[in-house]
């Protein structure tokens, strides 16, 4: 037996209220969870750019104090001005707080201590009463509050540098 099909015929149906309903409860539950999640990660990027560029300031600051002459770098108020400037142009290294500590190696006889608060001046915590003739050794921090979790982050290197005299 053949039927035969009218294409006029056709049954016009809908959704049911049920099912609009658990459509929407879907999609409610879908998009804030998607914007909570995209809001996560960008803020993480945010967190690892700070903390790049934390790591380069330090480096750069690094690099600057390890190209200077010996006596530059052993004489405390060329250093102390040296940093009143941040290591770099970049927006986070001028509101972030550094550190430069100097002490002779390897036995120290005090250690001569910087600190570079966000605003620029520049605080002498210490001053070494010698920081040798041959090997000085300069740790430098950078500390920042940081924008996921508002902790406090810090990045550090330290190196030691010799005033080019060979033994």
């Amino acid at each position: 037996m053949v039927y035969m099909k009218f294409p006029g015929r056709r049954r016009i149906t809908a959704m049911t209220l049920p099912e609009v309903l658990v459509a929407l409860l879907l999609l409610g539950l879908f998009l804030p969870s998607v914007f909570a999640i995209n809001g996560v990660c960008l803020r993480l990027v945010s967190a690892t750019k700070e903390s790049t560029a934390a790591l380069q300031g330090v480096h750069d600051r690094c690099e600057t104090l390890r190209n200077l002459a010996f006596t530059d770098l052993t004489s405390s108020s060329y250093v102390q001005n040296l940093m009143v400037a941040p290591p770099n142009a970049s927006d986070f290294c001028k509101n972030a707080t550094e550190i430069v500590t100097m002490s002779a190696y390897p036995v120290a006889t005090g250690v001569t201590q910087f600190t570079r608060s966000p605003n620029g001046s520049v605080t002498t915590n210490s001053v070494a009463a010698s920081l040798g003739s041959t090997l000085v050794q300069v740790t430098i921090s950078t500390s920042w509050s940081a924008t996921f979790g508002g902790r406090t982050r810090s990045e550090e290197t330290t190196t030691i540098v010799s005033n080019g005299t060979k033994k």
